[in-house]
């Protein structure tokens, strides 16, 4: 059944860096009123320059014309809200995140607020901070929600419009199953590009990084991207989703040791099955733009 319910057009964002900047910029596009809420004086200067909102405070207290905010701070910062942000959001409006670990943020904020939704769009640059939001940068990317039985119908049918509105690709699921999916395909992802940069910048000599690092190209910047993105984010990931990942670094490392054990032994055709099997799967994997 479908909800005949829409916000007003008034929307807060707490937090302007590059989830919640992009979505000042994008919802102001489509006709919204945003206020957007900064810790320091100095961010509000900036994203004023930048237009991110069209009123933009630290003072939380500007929200209180809200009926949608997005609470787009970093992780420890949306696990642990100050209580001057808790009692400025309005009890009827509706709250969604967009956090990367569903199962904490739900057991924090069904706590906190009556009409939360929790979700996660899957998108993002290597970028952060203010300077970091750009328009667009839902277009045609997942974005996740993790309902559970106390969640407000009508609140997650508006998070849905305007998720949809954003140009977003809109899925459902479970919080324990979306922890698990984004700690494979996104926080794992991370840590083995880390580990690649730091095997290239520690184990070589010297001449051999000058060379290196003259002849990288786009599969190195591709493969390296996610590695030598926002630190805080990094840890935040590994910190909140920990058993996740080391269940999927713990299966990594078995692949690893299979294609050592090939290499060694050479053993060609097992190394080659491996990455015919892997060719298919990545066709597999990857999402296709629709058209």
């Amino acid at each position: 059944m479908e909800l005949k319910t829409k916000p007003s057009k008034n929307i807060g964002i707490v937090g302007l860096g590059l989830i919640g900047g992009s979505l000042g910029l994008d919802l102001q596009k489509l006709g919204y009123t945003v206020y957007g809420i900064t810790h320091r004086e100095k961010t509000a200067h900036k994203a004023r320059e930048r237009k991110l909102a069209q009123i933009v405070s630290t003072d939380p207290s500007v929200l209180k014309d809200c009926s949608l905010i997005y609470i787009a701070l970093p992780l420890k910062q949306l696990l642990n809200p100050s209580s001057v942000l808790i009692n400025a959001i309005p009890r009827n409006a509706v709250v969604t995140d967009v956090g990367s670990v569903k199962v904490p943020i739900l057991n924090t904020w069904n706590k906190l607020h009556p009409r939360f939704v929790a979700s996660h769009p899957m998108t993002g640059t290597e970028e952060s901070g203010v300077n970091a939001g750009q328009h667009d940068l839902f277009k045609n990317k997942p974005w996740v929600v993790t309902p559970n039985k106390e969640t407000d119908q009508k609140a997650l049918e508006i998070v849905r419009q305007i998720s949809l509105s954003l140009g977003s690709q809109w899925i459902s699921s479970e919080a324990q199953i979306h922890d698990e999916a984004v700690g494979l395909i996104s926080h794992l992802p991370v840590l083995i590009s880390a580990a690649l940069i730091n095997t290239l910048s520690t184990d070589v000599k010297p001449s051999l990084y000058s060379l290196a690092k003259s002849i990288a190209s786009s599969g190195f910047a591709d493969t390296s991207r996610v590695g030598g993105g926002n630190p805080e984010l990094g840890v935040s990931m590994a910190k909140f989703n920990k058993k996740n990942i080391q269940r999927h670094l713990a299966s990594y490392r078995y692949s690893l040791d299979l294609f050592e054990k090939y290499l060694l032994e050479e053993n060609w055709d097992e190394l080659k099955k491996m990455l015919v099997h892997t060719k298919e799967e990545r066709q597999n994997l990857i999402l296709k733009p629709p058209n």
